[in-house]
Formats: C-alpha cells, sequence, structure tokens
C-alpha cells in the first residue's frame, strides 16, 4: 500500500532529493514556483545546465528557448508516495550522517509520535489544486503558527481559480482567509475569498 509521507530536508539539497527518489522509482511533490530566466540569469542557467555533463538539474525546466527555475514555496519541504517498505529505507538514507557528522533530514511524525504521518490523497489533492492554482496571495504556515489562528467553518469554494479547494475560514491577521491543512506538517492561506463564492461543508 503506498502513501504520501513529507520529508524536512535540510541544507537547501531538496532538489537533489527530488532526484535521488524518483530515480527510485518514488513519485514526488515539491511546491514550486515556476519563474522565466531572462538576460544574465538565462545565460547564467543554460551555462550551468550545459555543465551538468547530460545529468538532470532539477531546478531548471528547459521549454524549447525560454528556461524557467523552480523555486521551493516552502524550504525543504518534499513530499513522497511509497510504501512502508520505502519510508524506512528513506529514514535510513536521511540517518546517515554527511561529513561533518549531521543528518540529512527527517520524516514528519503522526500525532502519537509512534509512526510516520501518512497523508491521505484527498488532502494532497487539495494541497495541490491551491499551490498549483495560480492564485495570488498565497501564504504558508507551519503546523506550529497555524494552530493558534481561531478555527471558523469548514467550506468549498464553488468558483474561480480555487474551485474546489476545501478548507477552513479563519481569522488571520484581521482578515478571514481560507485556510488548507495538511495536519501537522503545512498549511496554506489563500487571500480573501468573497463568501457568496464558498459554500459549508459538513465536517467528516
Amino acid at each position: 500500500m503506498l502513501h504520501w509521507y513529507a520529508l524536512k530536508i535540510f541544507y537547501n539539497k531538496v532538489f537533489a532529493w527530488e532526484g535521488l527518489l524518483e530515480d527510485k522509482g518514488l513519485e514526488t511533490y515539491l511546491a514550486v514556483q515556476k519563474v522565466q530566466l531572462k538576460g544574465p540569469s538565462h545565460l547564467a542557467a543554460r551555462k550551468k545546465m550545459a555543465e551538468s555533463s547530460g545529468k538532470r538539474d532539477l531546478r531548471f525546466i528547459e521549454d524549447g528557448p525560454v528556461i524557467y527555475e523552480r523555486k521551493p514555496l516552502v524550504t525543504s519541504l518534499l513530499f513522497v508516495k511509497a510504501s512502508q517498505e520505502d519510508i524506512l529505507e528513506i529514514q535510513g538514507l536521511l540517518n546517515e550522517k554527511d561529513v561533518f557528522g549531521r543528518v540529512k533530514g527527517f520524516i514528519y511524525r503522526s500525532a502519537d509520535k509512534e509512526g510516520f504521518a501518512r497523508i491521505s490523497a484527498r488532502e494532497m489533492e487539495i494541497f495541490r489544486l491551491v499551490v498549483e492554482s495560480g492564485a495570488g496571495g498565497l501564504e504558508f504556515f507551519a503546523d506550529d503558527d497555524f494552530t493558534r489562528f481561531r478555527k471558523g467553518s469548514k467550506v468549498r469554494v464553488k468558483e474561480g481559480q480555487l474551485k474546489g479547494a476545501e478548507g477552513y475560514i479563519k481569522r488571520i491577521r484581521k482578515d478571514r482567509r481560507l485556510l488548507v491543512c495538511i495536519e501537522g506538517v503545512i498549511a496554506v492561506a489563500t487571500a480573501y475569498i468573497p463568501p457568496e463564492n464558498l459554500e459549508i461543508i459538513e465536517e467528516e
């Protein structure tokens, strides 16, 4: 059985780990913003890609003459869809010490700390919908940040770029915003959404 898990990768190595896990045949997800490079930045990226000796550089996407840089929206957070056997292997790799004696990251654990936090397909689907919607004004919060905001009604977006997204209305710095959570890991708050574009849904 495959489940989604969240990894925290240290020392700016998230793209290297994305490539490593994909080379093992595992599906990954990294929340990124694609930025088109122009002028000197475009030339520098072209040079880096040429020097990679055919090895993929996951920081960049080449689309004909256009090059985009992938910029993580959440520092060092990588999701992977894996079996129990796979995730134990990943834990072992993350616990290996680097040349400075430091571990390389960790896997988020469940609320009871008894095992790794399994993320439902639905949570991932809605999180990805919001991240990839192109909507402006998104703001990300770590678990210990968003739990302090007052929880409101559970709603679904009926119209617009975020149609289909589900989350909670929360008051964040005096603004009523939609908060979409992956419990225990991360949350993303949207900009203000007009009430007429929302419908209240029942808690499961």
